[in-house]
């Protein structure tokens, strides 16, 4: 699978150094939104979260966003989650071209989120393993 690097804006909204935003970056490269933007909706939405003995922190752009939340923020833009993986039926989908629809995808693989636009990975680091990274799901604008 090709590989395009792209922070989403980050560098441009004045951050450096490292961290765990690609569900921030994810957003804003397939979205286009500024990355601002979409790192104070988040944290904004997070804010809304509760925690329990099993979630015992809340959502955070920086250091890593609780799927539900991320898809809360997806579906309000309009976007629509498709699952590819199901309990005992193993991996069908990898990160590859070919098994992958056409149009801008913010796909869910192991501890990561990733932008594919027309089959090109926009990410800060190519996480397709080769092709043989599982994908869990995709969100995908609806029309």
């Amino acid at each position: 699978m090709d590989y395009q690097y792209n922070d989403g804006g980050r560098a441009e909204a004045g951050y450096k150094g490292e961290t765990r935003d690609c569900v921030v970056r994810a957003i804003a490269i397939a979205t286009e939104k500024p990355y601002q933007e979409v790192y104070d909706t988040i944290n904004m939405l997070s804010s809304k979260e509760k925690t329990s003995t099993h979630k015992k922190s809340k959502s955070n752009a920086r250091t890593g966003v609780y799927r539900f939340t991320s898809g809360n923020y997806l579906k309000s833009l309009g976007w629509k989650w498709t699952p590819t993986m199901f309990i005992g039926q193993g991996c069908k989908v990898h990160l590859k071209p070919s098994e992958l629809p056409a149009g801008r995808l913010v796909v869910k693989v192991s501890r990561h989120m990733v932008t594919v636009i027309n089959g090109i990975i926009n990410d800060i680091h190519d996480p397709s393993r080769n092709e043989t990274r599982c994908v869990y799901g995709y969100w995908s604008k609806t029309i």
